[in-house]
């Protein structure tokens, strides 16, 4: 098992839950829970400094499948912020498997004694705690790293016209 904390990041439309490990990878927690940004700037910003003061070594998004393993258009958002995610944070990125993960936290929810109008507070923290659980579950078990490492989205590389050159 490799050394070092682990964030943990739900990503939804309106929330993103954030959970972390400890530094021996035993054992997740949820941290906060920070408001989608519709630019994509003030949430990243946030998850950026969160993965700083931890001193992270890595940060795992939940990818959220269909059931039958197919994309979804939750699937691509995920993809999508995973790529901005890793162009804006120093560690590694990865991308695990989370079907069912948000029904999981609202049972523990349930089982815990929240009502689900006082849920809507933690359950992004508790799905990434349980995503990023099953992450260290999963390099526990099988002794790699879990899921799949996201390359992130270079932008393209503009080129302007050549400025005009004396005597053209």
């Amino acid at each position: 098992m490799r050394h070092g904390v682990r964030v943990g990041v739900d990503v939804g439309k309106a929330r993103i839950g954030l959970a972390m490990s400890d530094p021996h990878g035993m054992l997740a927690t949820p941290v906060e829970t920070v408001p989608r940004d519709g630019n994509g700037v003030a949430d990243i910003a946030r998850i950026g400094a969160v993965v700083r003061d931890l001193g992270a070594m890595e940060v795992i998004v939940g990818l959220p499948l269909a059931l039958s393993g197919n994309h979804t258009a939750s699937t691509n958002d995920a993809v999508g912020f995973a790529e901005v995610l890793a162009l804006a944070v120093p560690v590694p990125v990865r991308l695990v498997d989370e079907r069912l993960s948000t029904v999981a936290a609202q049972s523990v929810l349930r089982t815990a004694g929240r009502k689900t109008k006082t849920q809507r507070p933690v359950i992004d923290q508790v799905a990434a705690t349980i995503i990023l659980q099953h992450a260290l579950d999963t390099e526990r078990a099988l002794g790699r790293p879990p899921g799949s490492a996201v390359v992130p989205a270079v932008p393209p590389v503009t080129t302007s016209p050549a400025a005009p050159t004396e005597g053209s």
